[in-house]
């Protein structure tokens, strides 16, 4: 081990070493030499670029290649943002996007299992079409390279990341690819221990309830994730796949909670311990086939997808009041299971006259259980708890799209039945019973104004669902106080929204409105026998918004800049809230690359938002840089990052609902030095490796 650890600071201290003496002898280039190695060594070619309020990032040929995990490359993007248990993805305005891979549905497990190496371009498609998810206000379309030629290729990669405590990243992943068989195959080993710290002051004047909490926990996490796969090309149309990934977790993260609590004249200071154990694991295979009827000149698609999330938590609950002395409060056994199994078959049609027509269906259910088994040692009594729940969506879509003399359409329709049932296990009827059919259209139309400009119009109808561990209730002990939960009755939200977007040359403006039934958000229940509040996701009334985009890159000898500055007017509203205010905000963000000689490159990118005003949730103002610089050394690549380096990934939010006013604090273990080493050894210069994901709410397995 001293050894590998030598051989990893060899390599740094050369990287250090190299760029110093580049630095001391760069000479200057003529304007003559500059130009001609803009043509020849591709200096032309933009990092980022807009189309119609879509981003497209060339990875390939940027510094984003040399980051050797897929979440941490999507990190570095305009209007992404990755959550601090890496478990998900959002988009500023949009919510959680849908991923997807060469065109086929992807969820977080297959980016732990995609190599960075084989990425090309990441676009961020902000108005997608009906041939996506209704789930989709947004996609992150990941492409991969493609070759034909026989070839092996292995990447072995480590990340030393230092942040208020050691992190480490190991991974391996390698391809074969030998006439029409291809055979992939990848393991990634991951020794982390996140910090995390909030605190919440909150006050119930009906209770005469005055209250805060701070709570410290110190994760030791083993995560291993793997993957492995199999293409097979029958024909120059057709083809048979079989993907099998997964990810294991197990945690213990010992929480450490202050409280100060004023009940009427009850006062107690309380410091609560709590010793947790938890597992996480997470099994996906998917089976695909295509065939192209020459008959009737239309591709098919037929697969299946089977999902498994399997989670633990055991909790052991100890409280000391007033400087007394720890006494045991609860022993916590919970337990979840979802299985998740889809079908579905898709058939597309092209027409000479540059129109296609896509149409098929979905089938898919989901069946999950909870049981917690909570022991009381005050009461010295055994709380049992088990919930069923079914979920089952079929699904049907047709779309037409293609051009009318120089106007690009795209038009489709989907057609949605999801019924759900929930019950406990000695309840004679269900808790939740919902069976509901809804209609999604989409519609998308481009007017040329000339060669450099054009228009966009945009209309779309959404649905978000919850994650189906958010419907159970399972909860988390924080205090004697305060506990997090779920809710069983969450329901789906609703969106309808339009937007217009204009373009010149790679400049956009895109005006966008949207509305929102039913949207969730987390809202505070007060159980006045038990002095308990509890935090969960709720329905709330109606979410209303306006946003003005401008995308803005620039290029300028070997400065590459790509700019967003998005101004927000949003509102949500729930009439057992107390509305506050609602102001327009901004969000900014900017990325510059700075290609330095012999192939060194350093990059220096930040990001922002002012105070944000939203009705019933204000959140407060934060500010984000990052910078990295790398080098690749013939087979080894080198890259050194310094993240969030004012250390300022700190979220405030304040809400006022249900006779609750609270105050509340996230602190984020963001700032981050890290060593990332990558060595690759053969090459495959395209591959045609295809899967498509059945599942469409794979995603909601969390």
């Amino acid at each position: 081990m001293k050894i590998y650890l030598l051989k990893i600071l060899i390599i740094v201290y050369t990287f250090l070493f190299s760029l110093i003496g580049n630095a001391q002898n760069e000479t200057p280039r003529d304007s003559i030499s500059n130009k001609l190695q803009e043509v020849v060594i591709k200096q032309d070619k933009k990092i980022f670029t807009n189309t119609n309020g879509n981003i497209k990032v060339d990875v390939a040929n940027s510094v984003y290649s040399a980051i050797p995990n897929p979440l941490d490359l999507l990190a570095k993007l305009p209007l992404v943002q990755i959550s601090s248990d890496r478990e998900n993805i959002t988009l500023v305005g949009k919510g959680n996007p849908l991923i997807y891979i060469d065109n086929q549905k992807a969820e977080m497990n297959d980016l732990n299992a995609l190599s960075v190496a084989d990425i090309k371009t990441i676009e961020i498609i902000q108005n997608p079409s009906s041939k996506y998810e209704a789930a989709g206000r947004a996609v992150i379309l990941i492409t991969r390279k493609l070759s034909k030629k026989d070839s092996f290729r292995t990447e072995i990669s480590e990340v030393a990341s230092f942040r208020k405590n050691y992190n480490n990243f190991l991974g391996f992943n390698s391809n074969f690819k030998k006439n029409k068989l291809e055979f992939k195959t990848n393991f990634n080993y991951n020794r982390l221990n996140p910090w995390e710290s909030h605190g919440i002051d909150y006050e119930i004047p009906q209770a005469s309830i005055v209250s805060n909490y701070n709570v410290f926990a110190a994760t030791k996490r083993h995560k291993y994730v793997f993957g492995a796969g199999l293409f097979y090309k029958i024909n120059e149309d057709d083809y048979f796949s079989f993907n099998v990934n997964g990810r294991l977790q197990d945690d213990t993260f010992p929480i450490t909670t202050s409280t100060y609590n004023k009940t009427k004249e009850d006062e107690n200071d309380v410091l609560t311990s709590i010793d947790n154990s938890s597992k996480k694991n997470f099994v996906n295979s998917f089976l695909n086939y295509s065939k192209k009827i020459k008959a009737i000149d239309t591709k098919l698609f037929a697969g299946f997808q089977y999902s498994n999330l399997n989670q633990y938590l055991w909790s052991l609950v100890a409280n000391n009041f007033n400087q007394t002395e720890f006494q045991l409060a609860q022993n916590r056994n919970q337990k979840f299971n979802v299985d998740v199994f889809s079908g579905r078959a898709d058939l597309e049609k092209k027409f000479k006259n540059e129109m296609n027509w896509e149409y098929g269906g979905l089938f898919s259910q989901a069946v999950s259980k909870s049981d917690a088994s909570i022991f009381d040692y005050h009461e010295n009594q055994n709380g049992l708890m088990q919930y069923h729940f079914k979920e089952k969506n079929t699904a049907f879509y047709t779309q037409l799209s293609g051009k009318i003399k120089k106007i690009d359409f795209s038009v489709g329709l989907r057609l949605e039945n999801t019924s759900v049932i929930g019950r406990f296990q000695y309840d004679a009827t269900p808790s939740v019973d919902r069976n509901y059919t809804n209609l999604f259209p989409k519609a998308q139309f481009t007017f040329p104004v000339d060669s450099t400009k054009n228009v966009s119009l945009n209309y779309a109808k959404y649905i978000v669902r919850p994650n189906y561990s958010s419907l159970n209730k399972i909860s988390t002990y924080i205090n004697p106080y305060f506990v997090y939960g779920n809710s069983i009755n969450l329901g789906p939200a609703f969106v309808n929204e339009i937007s217009s977007t204009f373009q010149y040359h790679d400049k956009t403006v895109k005006l966008s409105c949207y509305q929102v039934k039913n949207p969730m958000y987390s809202s505070f229940i007060f159980d006045a026998k038990t002095n308990i509040l509890t935090i969960s996701e709720v329905n709330f009334n109606r979410e209303s918004g306006i946003s003005l985009d401008f995308e803005l890159p620039f290029k300028y000898k070997f400065w590459t800049t790509a700019n967003s500055l998005v101004f927000f007017a949003e509102k949500v509203e729930d009439k057992a809230a107390v509305f506050m205010a609602s102001k327009p905000y901004i969000y900014y963000y900017s990325n510059n690359e700075f290609d330095l000689t012999n192939g060194y490159r350093f990059v220096l990118g930040w990001w922002g938002a002012t105070k944000q005003y939203k009705g019933i949730y204000q959140h407060g103002a934060n500010f984000i840089m990052d910078m990295s610089l790398a080098k690749t050394f013939k087979n080894w690549n080198c890259t050194l990052s310094f993240n969030d380096i004012f250390r300022s990934t700190i979220y405030k939010e304040e809400l006022a609902i249900n006779d609750v006013n609270s105050k509340s604090e996230y602190l984020v273990d963001a700032r981050e030095f890290s060593i990332a080493v990558r060595y690759t050894f053969g090459k495959i210069k395209e591959s045609e490796f295809k899967e498509k994901k059945v599942d469409e709410n794979e995603n909601r397995i969390k």
